[in-house]
């Protein structure tokens, strides 16, 4: 899904290949005879009823992903279950196939390098089991490199109450959206069971601009009101300024609450323009619709992984990979761009092949 796309056609080749360098489309249009000019505005129709079929089959997806939301329910339910203690997985269900011997070996290693006084054995004895995997979601905030930059040392002890992130669809005959809950266990923050993002989506080719549709966006979003319990609000804090009186000269502290950085203006989120205009790719509410579709494709399907760092690994591989393709792809710009610069400076004497022995000259 594209969380923000760019605009307008990219650029195509002469069908003569008499230019090397992509021109825009008007340009190729305008150099086309008129009748195959016109032919090319049948085929401009075509694609436009192409695109309604593709938003159809998107809708499509989408009433997929409803369904299977609701198969995978029951084992996201045991998931949060287990995180929270509220159920202890059996034997056969924590049964894990790994590679025993190399945790064996780690075991021992660790064990030499840690030796303990038969005095201090007792004060280093662990502690009783914790119940459930404390610290779960949290965790998962600190590893994910997209969500750890949003999140304070102030915010940590409420995200510790986080005990399950869920995401569910609207229902068939609404406007396109989905809807990411963070469900909390009773705190001293604020009284909300549920903290609710929406993230409304747009599945159809614009009038204005048919061709520059790839499939659902997100095109706006919003949160909800946090009940926080006096004195317990971190996304805002509370600044004393001196005033001085410019008449009497008399000066005053004046109190007054500001913005505070914190994870929880994610509920309070930036509104998407009014008319719908193109978005800077770089733009606060941008990265608001990135880290809800990060929220509803990775964290959530994925969260024991994350948890772990597993899937840290995978998004760093993929990561090299996007940048390996995007250095051969410079790569090759600069290749053609030295190529179009040789041929400015041709020199036959330079470029002729070197003849056979027996083609040179006596």
């Amino acid at each position: 899904m594209e969380v923000n796309k760019g605009k307008g056609e990219p650029g195509l080749q002469n069908p003569a290949r008499q230019m090397d360098k992509p021109v825009h489309l008007h340009a190729v249009e305008s150099m086309l005879p008129k009748a195959v000019k016109r032919r090319v505005h049948a085929l401009k129709r075509l694609q436009v009823q192409c695109g309604n079929i593709e938003a159809k089959f998107y809708e499509e997806v989408h009433e997929l992903e409803r369904k299977y939301a609701a198969l995978y329910r029951p084992f996201y339910d045991k998931r949060r279950d287990v995180i929270t203690g509220t159920v202890e997985p059996t034997d056969a269900e924590c049964e894990w196939n790994s590679d025993k011997d190399e945790e064996e070996e780690l075991s021992e290693q660790i064990k030499k390098k840690i030796a303990i006084d038969p005095a201090k054995k007792e004060e280093a004895t662990p502690m009783e089991d914790p119940k459930g995997i404390p610290d779960f979601w949290l965790t998962i905030f600190r590893n994910a490199d997209m969500l750890t930059d949003m999140i304070q040392e102030h915010d940590e002890p409420i995200l510790k109450h986080l005990k399950d992130i869920q995401v569910t669809f609207s229902e068939p005959g609404e406007p396109m959206s989905f809807t990411l809950e963070f469900h909390f266990e009773p705190n001293g923050y604020f009284n909300n069971a549920v903290l609710t993002k929406v993230y409304k989506m747009k599945s159809e080719p614009d009038s204005s601009e048919p061709f520059s549709f790839e499939g659902p966006e997100i095109v706006d979003c919003g949160g909800c009101v946090i009940d926080w319990h006096k004195g317990k609000d971190v996304t805002v804090k509370t600044v004393k300024k001196k005033q001085k009186h410019k008449g009497r000269g008399t000066v005053r502290t004046v109190t007054k609450q500001v913005s505070n950085p914190s994870f929880f203006n994610f509920f309070n989120p930036v509104k998407a323009p009014p008319d719908g205009g193109e978005m800077d790719e770089d733009s606060e509410l941008a990265f608001d619709f990135e880290i809800g579709h990060f929220f509803r494709e990775r964290i959530i399907p994925r969260a024991v992984l994350y948890f772990t760092g597993e899937a840290m690994e995978d998004d760093e591989s993929f990561d090299e990979e996007l940048e390996e393709s995007d250095e051969e792809q410079d790569e090759e710009e600069d290749d053609d761009d030295d190529d179009d610069d040789d041929e400015g400076d041709f020199d036959p004497r330079k470029e002729a092949p070197a003849q056979p022995a027996e083609c040179k000259q006596q």
